[in-house]
């Protein structure tokens, strides 16, 4: 066997069905050998968007992403895609090639020190220099990608290893590194003291964040809300684990969340931060939240606690564990008064719909197609307005809430959505996205046409960069400049080229029709929106 089937056999071993990723030559020798496995490949379109491919998958799938590239611009372009992942703690294994051992450093063409350019977001990174080592290498990486704070982790292998002969396959039964030890289990003391907390407040809530799903806690936090009676609020990351039908649940917080569920932080004399990292877009002044009120912060990544608000009761641990064992305390406690409250909180959550002949509100779009959507389904939004219009107006009845939070990057959802589908065909996934984002990655319609799967893809289209429009009108008094998309390209035309059918929503009388059609049977569809370009994302 040579360096390439040692690759081929050992993501075998870990049970990868699928991969995603872009030819060169230092790569080939990967695809050559991928044809004799029954891992399927799928070809990308651009090389970041098999990492972001992957990061769906991941996300409807719950296996660990793979994706790969060539050496130099390929491995480059998959930079974004890598920094996207970990800024959400999403596990992928990047597979790159590199020019030969003995050229590494010589400005060689195609020629690209992606280990060194990836330090800073990656858990961790190898350069493989001895084909041999590639079993214990890929076997560290799955083991690293995936457990702890989850993230992404990068193998560069040179072409001439991936093409060195002569070796019997045989993979590791275990993985055993001396200083990568994550801390699982919390500590029963500091869990202890939580529920004497508990005991002691009179208004305590918990702040969901993604961690919450990247542990699979959700049932055991959900469990633990209703056991003592505790309301809940979420960060971005954390949307899809409330159902608005709850009514421990309050909404969303942070600079696009809900004025309630803000309000109910900051009156709450207790908070229970579950894996959330108190970042900027949940809590402005992180400060606040240790002001009259006891912090609890649980994350299994210590660097993140205290790193933006100091806790009174830190819990290092898996909130999949630490949450298991909290709901096995046999306690009571009464908060009745304090839901009460926050419920007649909720009822004050004002129609901010401004219905016109001339344009289909988006707050009330997304209100509409969210409220249709149940369990086995997944919106995936980009960044900008869409991802606001998309977070503030979510009605959670049971559908995931797939977004890029931490990094923000434009041209995220339509290929993510992709790897969702393939990741779990069962599900019905929905792609939002503005007109600039999907001109960032709308060459990965040909790869959807190309695996056959169906997304269901809305575009917003107010012929600019609404999100930065929107912050020139806030911040630079009107000046607009540089956000014009000037109407193109004309989406039907690129829908018919693509063969996908297509229909323009133009006003906010059509918006039950259109959204009834676009639900419509099992085929990609794409749903323009034709939305006011003075438009503000302003949340309810």
């Amino acid at each position: 066997m040579n360096g390439a089937s040692l690759v081929i056999k050992s993501l075998e071993q870990e049970n990868v069905s699928v991969i995603f990723g872009y030819p060169g030559v230092s790569i080939c020798p990967f695809f050559d050998k991928l044809t004799e496995s029954n891992i399927h490949g799928v070809l990308v379109r651009h090389e970041v968007n098999a990492a972001h491919e992957a990061n769906g998958y991941f996300r409807s799938s719950g296996k660990v992403g793979v994706c790969v590239s060539s050496s130099g611009p390929g491995a480059t372009n998959l930079i974004t895609g890598i920094a996207t992942a970990f800024a959400d703690s999403i596990p992928l294994v990047a597979i790159t090639g590199q020019v030969k051992s003995e050229h590494i450093g010589s400005d060689l063409f195609q020629e690209a020190d992606i280990v060194g350019a990836c330090e800073s977001f990656v858990k961790y990174s190898y350069l493989v220099k001895d084909a041999a080592d590639i079993p214990r290498v890929i076997k560290e990486a799955f083991h690293i990608a995936s457990t702890g704070r989850k993230g992404p982790v990068l193998i560069d292998i040179p072409v001439d290893v991936l093409l060195e002969e002569g070796y019997e396959f045989e993979y590791p039964d275990n993985v055993n590194l001396r200083t990568y030890k994550p801390t699982l289990k919390g500590h029963s003391v500091q869990i202890k003291k939580i529920i004497n907390e508990l005991g002691k407040a009179k208004s305590p809530i918990i702040m969901i964040g993604g961690g919450v799903k990247l542990s699979g806690a959700g049932y055991e936090i959900l469990e633990f809300s209703k056991k003592y009676n505790i309301p809940f609020v979420s960060t971005l990351m954390g949307l899809g684990i409330g159902k608005d039908d709850n009514p421990l649940y309050i909404g969303m917080v942070g600079n696009n969340g809900s004025k309630f569920a803000n309000k109910a932080i900051n009156e709450a004399d207790c908070l229970i931060v579950a894996g959330a990292r108190v970042a900027d877009r949940a809590v402005k002044q992180p400060d606040l939240i240790t002001k009259n009120k006891t912090l609890i912060h649980i994350d299994i990544d210590p660097a993140e606690i205290g790193k933006n608000a100091g806790p009174n009761i830190p819990v290092v641990g898996d909130l999949k564990e630490v949450f298991t064992v909290l709901n096995e305390f046999d306690e009571s406690f009464d908060f009745t008064d304090w839901c009460k409250r926050l419920n007649s909180y909720k009822l004050t959550k004002s129609n901010m719909a401004e219905k016109t002949n001339l344009y289909v509100d988006p707050k009330e779009f997304v209100a509409s197609l969210t409220s249709r959507l149940k369990d086995e389904s997944a919106i995936v939004t980009d960044v900008g307005q869409n991802q606001i219009y998309a977070c503030s107006n979510f009605v959670s009845e049971g559908a995931d809430f797939i977004t890029s939070g931490g990094f923000g990057c434009m041209g995220f959802s339509l290929p993510a959505a992709i790897g969702a589908k393939i990741g779990n065909p069962n599900k019905r996934i929905i792609s939002l996205n503005g007109d600039g984002a999907m001109q960032m990655s709308m060459c990965e319609l040909s790869t959807l046409k190309q695996e056959g799967v169906n997304v269901k893809i809305v575009i917003f289209n107010n012929k600019a960069l609404g999100m930065i429009k929107e912050y020139q009108h806030v911040k630079y008094n009107n000046n607009y400049t540089f956000n014009e998309l000037n109407g193109l390209p004309k989406f039907e035309m690129i829908a018919k080229a693509y063969d996908i059918e297509y229909k323009e929503c133009k006003s906010y009388k059509e918006t039950e029709k259109c959204i009834d059609w676009l639900l419509d049977g099992d085929d990609t569809r794409i749903l323009e929106l034709n939305v006011d370009r003075d438009a503000f994302t302003t949340a309810g």
